[in-house]
Parts: C-alpha cells; structure tokens; sequence
C-alpha cells in the first residue's frame, strides 16, 4: 500500500510539473531539424537563442507581446509567451538593441522585409492545412507590362483537374496582398493552395484559377510608396495614389490579357473576381469600381472603399466611384457580390472604418456580405478565414 501510495504522488507531481511546463512542439514554420520557436497545446510559444556575450535579449511579437528573454547558464536566452491568437505571427528577436531574425524560423516576406514568424494552430481548424485530397498547382509567372515598361511576377493557382481536363476553361480571382507583403503572401503565409484545395474537394467552392500579383507598380521615374512608413509623411500619399493608378493599368491592360492569353480562363466579367487584404483590398475597390465591365465579384479583407480610417467625414453613397451605388437594384444586378470583413481585434481605427462602411452600405439598402472573424486582428487568421467565407460564394 506504501509503494502504491508514492508511486500515485509520483505521478501527480509528474503530471504537474508536465502542466506547468507545457507540451511544446517545434513549430511547423521551423526550420529543417530546429526545435524552437515551440508552440503548445495552450497557443503558448517558447522562443530560444543562442547569444552567449549578449547583456539584453527581448522577443518582439509585432502584433503581441514584446517580452525580454531570460538568460541561462549555456549561454541561450529563452521565453515563453502567454497563450496567442491562433494564425501566422511575425516576430523579431532584439540582442543588444539590434533586431534579427530567429535563426530557427523560415523567413516570410513582411513589413518590407523578411522577417520570422512562428504558426500557432487553431484547435480544430484543418481548412488552411494540406489534406488527403487532390492538389492544385502553384505556378510562378512573369508578363512585359506595357504600363510599367517592366517585367513584372505573379504566382498563379491552378485548381487540380486543370491539366487533366484540358477542355475545361476556369473563372479567375485575382488576388492581392497586403502593404509590405508580396505576391508570395498568399501562398507561404495563406495557405491559399490548402484552402482552395479543401474548398474545392468538399464541393464548396467552383474550381478556380487564383492570380496573385504584385501590387506595387509604377512607371519609371516614379516615386516609391513605403508600406509601413509615415501615412502623412512628405509625398507619401501621392506616392500611394500613384502607385494605386498604374497598378489599376496595370492590371486591366497587362495583366488580365497575359492571363486570359496563356491559361484556360472564361475571359468575361461574370467569371471574374478581385480581392485583397488591407492595401490590396484598397486596390481591389479602386481598380473593380474603375472597370465594373471587367469585374463582378468585389471583396475587401480588412480594407475597403470609400470609408476614411482617420476620422473623416463619411462619403455620399450617391455619388463616391461615380455613383455605382446610387441605384442598389442596377447595382446589384450589376455586381453579383460585394463582400467586406474584418477581425474583432483589429486597431480601432481600421475596425471602425469598415464597420463604418458597412453601415454605409446597409443604410443605403446595397446588397452586400459584412464578415467579422472572431478573436483575431490585422493578421493571417483573420484572412485565410475571409477566404473561406468568400471564395465558396464566387461564380455561382
């Protein structure tokens, strides 16, 4: 009874001391073979370096916690976070006053540059994860704009039965990333291929071919829009609205033809969509209101028309993108979907102003979809689910 009894408070305290120390996993954006950054099955993330001269070591999670790291006797600093939001997180590790990127992690192109960043599952999601289902392709292209005078790179999405089925022609999505992101973002970041893949194998969603390009164009001699920067820096904003007017051309008169000429496309305005997440979901409203005969389907992640997220005055649905909206019925039977969405814990200005323009909207009786992911802020998560929630929708 005696030897059963210790054994039983062996194996309480062995059960604790596995509670309070977690059940970490290295991170599926490791690394080969690296076993930090780990994430447990509470969303907590452990980070671990080593930097053995160094006098201040601090993890920095660009939209959570910045948190110094503590020192061990090895000469590696380490930390574990609270429990994050599930999705994909960027972060930066500070020795000594200096950011680097974490030696352990895969580096994603981010805030204008390549940074690290560590996936924290979401518990019971398995949408953005490849499955046992048929896969598409990723295909990397590059197209002369006449519009830039440059050779210009997109990637291109391919749903699974493209090569078999060679009679079948595809309705395209053109999507587009966000400020300091890339046209990679969508599919190292996304998981778009995953989640079309899954979408499309579960019949929720029309196979499709996903056009992902990069969103900062200009012509020579034109001045770069820094994302990330200043908004009221000296020639920011015109520098944006520059960049914002050639990549509308570019789009409409390089872009789409490249496309439509070199893969199997329905080339008409009811099999053809555009959205973006935050800058790219600005550029979506500009280049669909300025060509509604290119484009019924409208979405912005997380970025819009129309509302100002700095306290303006709201716009006049008669009149903003030369009247469009001023008739809801012509409208509607002219846009087959115009979606927005936001997270909940996004900034509150962002938040506002798409909430904003989403009342906006329903006031003027707009036939529209307002989507709101729970929990997550101007991040991945929130977007992968605002394609899950749109793509299902599109060429219906």
């Amino acid at each position: 009874m005696k030897m059963k009894l210790v054994g039983m408070v062996g194996l309480m305290v062995a059960s604790l001391c596995y509670a309070q120390e977690g059940n970490f996993q290295p991170a599926s954006t490791n690394v080969l073979d690296a076993q930090y950054p780990r994430v447990d099955s509470a969303s907590r993330v452990q980070v671990r370096i080593k930097a053995p001269d160094a006098t201040k070591v601090k993890v920095n999670f660009w939209s959570g916690p910045k948190m110094d790291m503590e020192k061990q006797a090895d000469g590696f600093w380490t930390v574990t976070t609270p429990p994050q939001a599930p999705g994909l997180h960027y972060y930066a590790i500070n020795i000594d006053g200096i950011d680097v990127n974490d030696p352990g992690s895969h580096t994603f192109y981010g805030g204008s540059k390549d940074a690290s960043a560590v996936e924290v599952p979401e518990a019971g999601a398995t949408y953005y994860l490849p499955q046992d289902v048929p896969h598409g392709q990723v295909r990397e292209v590059w197209y002369n704009s006449s519009v830039t005078s440059s050779w210009r790179h997109a990637l291109v999405y391919t749903p699974p039965d493209y090569d078999k089925n060679q009679a079948a022609r595809y309705p395209v999505l053109y999507l587009q990333h966000g400020g300091g992101e890339d046209e990679t973002g969508w599919t190292k970041q996304g998981n778009v291929n995953f989640i079309l893949d899954n979408l499309i194998a579960s019949k929720s969603a029309k196979p499709m071919i996903i056009v992902m390009a990069n969103g900062y164009a200009r012509r020579a001699g034109q001045a770069t829009a820094q994302p990330g920067g200043p908004m009221g820096g000296p020639g920011m904003m015109q520098a944006m609205q520059q960049m914002m007017t050639t990549f509308d051309e570019d789009v409409t008169k390089a872009l789409i033809p490249y496309i439509d000429k070199t893969f199997r496309t329905v080339p008409d305005r009811d099999h053809r969509a555009m959205a973006g997440l935050s800058m790219g979901g600005m550029q979506t409203f500009v280049v669909t209101f300025n060509h509604l005969d290119t484009f019924s389907y409208i979405g912005g992640f997380s970025g819009a028309g129309g509302m100002s997220m700095r306290g303006g005055p709201a716009p006049d649905l008669k009149t903003m993108y030369d009247g469009a909206m001023a008739d809801p019925a012509a409208f509607a039977k002219r846009v087959h979907l115009l979606w927005i969405g936001v997270g909940t814990e996004e900034p509150a200005q962002m938040r506002t102003g798409i909430q904003g323009f989403n009342k906006l909207l329903e006031d003027g009786k707009v036939q529209h979809i307002f989507y709101e992911s729970p929990g997550t802020a101007h991040e991945w998560q929130t977007w992968r689910r605002d394609l899950k929630d749109f793509a299902p929708r599109l060429f219906k």
